[in-house]
């Protein structure tokens, strides 16, 4: 099982791992997830292992954890935002204090500036009075977490700050109490209160901006909660009265009236109406709805007054559960991040080894104050190396870019899904509801040529009528598409349904029963072959013309012999031959796989323009044509030699196992919870063209990834060693401390605004 977990204290890549390790250690916990851009740790689980636990590992790792439950409505994502406003305007508070005591010391201290301030703030101990309560009031959020890690043996951002800051603090108390021991070793008794307070102020103010920014990237999880409507019209003992959102029970009656919100998920009782389901889906055009279709809640009722029974209420709707969807998927790790996460796992302690060879270089061969030039370069080693920026360059992209999958109704399970998308170069398609419309319609109903029985005169059902009605009372047992579509002409028709006895469903072929003591097979050839079923020619030749029309025949046999042919035919999605269009130019091969008659597959495939077609195929041959297509086996199917990644995109209980063999797995809204459970991605718009927008999410995604990663690997590398002095030497150039917060910040900031900016990219 999993849990999620809100984690207070974390800064930099460094926590993350730390935090992991910890959690790992807990006996019963498989894997262990903790993502710094959303503050929340996620565990895969025995159900024994207990909050306790997982809050005493966080505690011994120097965070704090707090459960995560599901509540009602998005209560839980409420309550997190309102912790995160009050912790922004803490937070900013203390910026503004530090910021306003360190440009008081500025004034009074800085060549230049000092010459203007007024003498009371030249004066050290006003200056030491001003910077203590910024270094241990204002800095004790990095006191605190640097003494926790100590305490559990580690080390982290944090660390760096604490001791970059106490160094130049307590240098500047040792310079104010004892002016004339500094003077008696050679050195200018000038203090650095400037530098620690400063540098305290403008982490925190990164810190402040960070957290601004990384708020922009969970804007689809707050655009999804905004969409709930707050009350309901409960129908209850025949009056109607308004019960907030929460009181609302499976069962109850709800009436909507037009331009209302639909408050819970439920079926129409009574009414019609056209509605705007874009706000779910992404679909723009609003959906005809009638008595005994389902309604979604949030979704926006345009024309028509109607009443609904609710069937789905609180964590079980379908916004509660897209939702859920994308919080996991923002919280989730992308493959890619392990790279950042080897580095950061031996960041800290290879900084604090810089930092001591760069305080002994500095004293032993640096020019004279060498004590002044080796504290104040060390303190400008620790305050640069910050990894913040590494911990922040996936996952900021990753909550980017799945909100911006959920804003246009695709919904991606995590982040390993949203990087493999972008690399698959083969994609599977279903037929039956996936490439069409999955509602197919009886166009054609066959009276046998050789006729086993005569017609009765007072019979009032022609031959074909017979065959309807057989067909139909076997198939009504069944749920295959194609057998609604048979029993719904039948309705049409008020054909009378027979009893069934020994009904007998198989798997890719058809189903048998008895009718009036009469064996009835309704199937394809490859089940009237099994049971001996002789095709005459006549019938032979029936059944491929209806096949060459891109129909899909059923065999009818009574008592082993051919009794009739009824062709059903299904039509493409509007967005299919656009979709198919799109992944073409983008250099992706389609295929089409299908249990349907190899004619028929062919006559679909032709329509959307897809080559290559595996037809007949039984569910379970599913997933090895997966599997042959990923290791590029198929010897009527070769392409060039490169590595094959394979999607498969579905909507059917037998498409379950071919979503989740495939290398990404997309299923369609409008299909199976089993379907969508194994699938990778979801399209909620069931609209085909956002195949092709997922694959270019992905490949835009980790892009901005890979920049960020590029930005923060390329930001250590080129300012550790600048900050150690190697350029002192030919330019004569330092890095001081306070510029080398400011820029601590600015790559911290960069990267989220850079992963900000895929908002502004069309997919």
């Amino acid at each position: 099982m999993k849990k999620q977990f809100n984690i207070k204290g974390m800064h930099c890549a460094s926590c993350v791992l730390k935090i992991e390790e910890a959690l790992k250690d807990v006996p019963g916990v498989v894997k262990a997830n903790v993502n710094l851009a959303t503050e929340q740790g996620t565990i895969d689980c025995d159900p024994s292992v207990t909050e306790k636990q997982i809050e005493t590992a966080v505690a011994g790792a120097g965070y704090q954890a707090s459960i995560v439950t599901a509540g009602h409505g998005g209560e839980t994502h409420n309550h997190m935002r309102a912790e995160k406003k009050q912790e922004l305007r803490e937070l900013k508070t203390k910026v503004i204090i530090s910021l306003a005591l360190g440009a008081l010391i500025l004034w009074g201290s800085f060549p230049g500036l000092m010459e203007t301030a007024p003498g009371i703030l030249k004066n050290f101990w006003v200056q030491l009075a001003l910077a203590t309560p910024a270094q241990f009031w204002i800095g004790w959020i990095f006191y605190r977490a640097a003494l926790s890690a100590l305490k559990h043996k580690t080390t982290n951002m944090d660390t760096l700050v604490a001791m970059g800051t106490t160094v130049a603090y307590g240098y500047s108390v040792v310079v104010t109490a004892f002016p004339n021991v500094v003077k008696s070793i050679g050195l200018d008794p000038m203090p650095y209160f400037d530098t620690s307070v400063i540098i305290i102020a403008l982490i925190l103010l990164g810190r402040y901006f960070e957290a601004k920014a990384k708020a922009g990237t969970s804007q689809a999880i707050q655009k999804l909660l905004g969409l709930q409507a707050k009350t309901a019209k409960v129908i209850r003992e025949g009056k109607e009265i308004d019960l907030p959102i929460e009181q609302v029970i499976v069962g109850d009656e709800i009436r909507v009236r037009p331009g209302e919100k639909i408050p819970v998920d439920g079926v129409i009782v009574s009414g019609e109406s056209a509605i705007d389901e874009s706000m779910v889906t992404g679909e723009s055009m609003p959906t005809d709805k009638k008595s005994g279709d389902t309604v979604i809640g949030a979704t926006m009722n345009k024309t028509g007054s109607f009443t609904f029974q609710a069937t789905k209420v609180g964590s079980e709707t379908m916004l509660a559960q897209i939702i859920k969807l994308v919080t996991d998927a923002q919280g989730s790790k992308a493959p890619i991040q392990r790279l950042a996460d080897k580095v950061s796992s031996v960041f800290v302690p290879i900084v604090l080894a810089l930092a001591v060879v760069t305080f002994v270089v500095w004293y032993w061969f640096g020019p004279s104050p060498t004590f002044l030039y080796a504290m104040l370069n060390t303190v400008a080693v620790l305050i640069i190396a910050c990894p913040c920026a590494m911990g922040l360059a996936t996952p900021t992209a990753i909550m980017v870019g799945t909100g911006i999958g959920a804003e246009h109704g695709i919904l991606i399970k995590d982040a390993a899904a949203l990087e493999v998308a972008g690399k698959v170069n083969i994609i599977v398609f279903d037929k039956t509801g996936t490439i069409t419309k999955g509602a197919p319609t009886v166009t054609d109903v066959v009276a046998p040529v050789i006729l086993s029985e005569p017609r009765a005169e007072k019979d009032p059902l022609t031959p074909e009528q017979k065959i309807l009605q057989i067909a139909a009372s076997l198939e009504h047992s069944s749920e295959h598409s194609l057998a609604e579509a048979i029993v719904k002409k039948a309705k049409e028709e008020k054909i009378a349904l027979l009893p069934v006895k020994n009904f007998q469903a198989v798997a890719g072929k058809g189903i048998v029963g008895e009718i009036n003591g009469k064996t009835i097979i309704v199937g394809n050839r490859k089940l009237l072959n099994d049971r001996a079923v002789t095709i005459q020619s006549p019938n032979q030749l029936a059944i491929e013309q209806l096949e060459q029309s891109g129909k899909t025949v059923m065999l009818v046999a009574v008592d082993n012999m051919l009794s009739g042919l009824i062709a059903v035919s299904d039509t493409i999605k509007e967005s299919a031959v656009a979709g198919i269009t799109a992944l073409k130019k983008m250099g992706i091969t389609p295929v089409l796989l299908t249990g349907d008659h190899k004619i028929a597959a062919e006559a679909i495939a032709k329509q959307v323009g897809i080559e290559k077609v595996y037809a007949e195929v039984l569910p379970q041959e599913k997933e090895k044509i997966i599997k042959q297509l990923q290791n590029n086996s198929l010897t009527t199917y070769r392409l060039k030699p490169k590595a094959f990644v394979v999607a498969m995109v579905g909507d059917g209980i037998n498409d379950a196992p071919a979503l989740a063999v495939a290398d990404v797995g997309i299923a369609m809204g409008t299909g199976t919870d089993v379907a969508i459970e194994a699938a990778d991605i979801t399209l909620v718009n069931k609209d085909l063209r956002s195949v092709a927008m997922a694959i270019t999410l992905s490949k835009k995604t980790m892009r901005t990834i890979r920049l960020n990663l590029v930005w923060a690997f390329g930001y250590n590398i080129i300012l550790i060693p600048v900050a150690m002095g190697v350029l002192y030497p030919f330019f004569k150039i330092l890095l001081n401390p306070i510029f080398a917060s400011v820029a601590m910040a600015t790559s911290s900031i960069s990267v989220v605004v850079n992963s900000l900016l895929l908002k502004r990219r069309k997919i």
